[in-house]
């Protein structure tokens, strides 16, 4: 019998008594519910693990202090927790979410990813949330009577946070909602803000502290700009860091603030009874206000001419792709260059789905890999002064 909740859910949260299940049926575990096993199922997948080395906007060895995947992750899930804790909506489900939403993202962050969309241009694309479905449902090998880790639906549902309608229609009841524009449910809703938060605030901080943005390019945004300025009046003295600090805690702790009674005043007036009363809808019922969400995308668009397309990122995004784009090449030319565990899946692949089945077994092994094994495997395939 699954364990009850430490405290009660809003009536359209999810219930994992109410679980829509797992594709391989299994007995209920005795001390943890469903999403909480989910939850412990993530944590100790290899996928998890490899995040720890792989890119968030800069590259790994570029700086100890810097976001990589993990932590990234964990701040996306203490965002969502506290968020979907004053909604009243399961935590325990939020987490599961939020741990395993990046899970099949590349090597060297968005970079990485558009390299390796633009390689599997012929068979199907790539794109890492796809990828994240795949390394729960399929990549993942631990179990002795299935592949994958036989995650809930409430989970892979909310993992799923983007689908082409191609895609959709070979997901059965997972792709429904992208060829009906339906939502998902809450948790699901909350875990893909909690992205967006918690990457805006995060790539700030970073990038102030790699000397890529100045204080005084934040000035003039809305949101930063107000902040800024509270911070100032209130410590005239403070030193450039702390300032830094002040500003991003109370950055994330606003806009949280706004999506809590946002939503809160939306749940009261279209009052669901269920969480398939959310999922019916076509509109997120989660969200900003109005006046944040403007101040979100007017702070996206800063970020992404003054730090994504900064000459020192963009210069290094680009040796990505070529390190990416070179790694499929050779791989999908001779696939006995990789791993006899990898060689042996593009083989089988291939058998069923040809070309297109090669091509995706090489870009499951890219896709895994961290980025310095990639800078590693690219060394080893390239450079003829390496024999290992």
């Amino acid at each position: 019998m699954a364990t009850p909740e430490a405290r009660p859910l809003a009536r359209y949260a999810a219930d994992p008594a109410n679980s829509r299940g797992r594709i391989h049926a299994e007995d209920e575990a005795t001390f943890r519910n469903p999403f909480q096993r989910d939850r412990d199922r993530i944590i100790h997948a290899s996928a998890f693990r490899r995040l720890e080395y792989k890119t968030q906007v800069f590259i790994n060895h570029e700086g100890d202090l810097f976001r990589t995947r993990l932590t990234h992750t964990l701040e996306v899930c203490q965002i969502a927790r506290t968020i979907a804790r004053a909604l009243d909506l399961n935590e325990d489900l939020t987490e599961a979410i939020t741990l395993a939403h990046d899970l099949g993202h590349t090597p060297f962050g968005h970079a990485g990813q558009d390299a390796l969309n633009a390689c599997m241009a012929d068979h199907g694309g790539f794109e890492h949330n796809l990828q994240s479905l795949r390394v729960v449902d399929v990549l993942e090998q631990r179990y002795a009577r299935f592949d994958g880790l036989n995650l809930t639906y409430e989970t892979r549902e909310g993992i799923l946070k983007h689908c082409s309608r191609t895609n959709a229609r070979a997901l059965g009841a997972l792709g429904e909602r992208f060829l009906n524009r339906t939502q998902p449910g809450l948790e699901a809703q909350l875990a893909n803000l909690a992205d967006e938060v918690a990457y805006n605030s995060h790539d700030v901080d970073d990038g102030l502290r790699a000397g890529l943005l100045a204080l005084e390019d934040l000035e003039h945004l809305g949101l930063l700009g107000r902040l800024l300025a509270e911070v100032r009046s209130t410590y005239p003295d403070i030193d450039r860091r702390r300032l830094i600090y002040e500003t991003v805690r109370r950055m994330i702790a606003t806009q949280v603030g706004d999506i809590i009674n946002t939503t809160s005043d939306t749940l009261r007036r279209e009052t669901p009874g269920s969480v398939d009363d959310v999922r019916a809808g076509t509109d997120p019922m989660l969200r900003f206000s109005n006046g944040m969400q403007q101040d979100h995308l007017e702070l996206k668009r800063f970020l992404f001419t003054a730090l994504y397309r900064h000459h020192r990122v963009y210069r290094m995004a680009e040796k990505a792709k070529r390190t990416i784009t070179g790694l499929f090449q050779a791989f999908t030319d001779d696939p006995a260059l990789m791993p006899p565990q990898h060689y042996e899946q593009s083989r089988a692949l291939e058998a069923t789905d040809g070309d297109a089945g090669r091509a995706r077994a090489v870009a499951d092994y890219i896709a895994g890999m961290t980025d310095r094994y990639a800078i590693d495997e690219h060394g080893r395939l390239f450079d003829p002064r390496r024999l290992t």
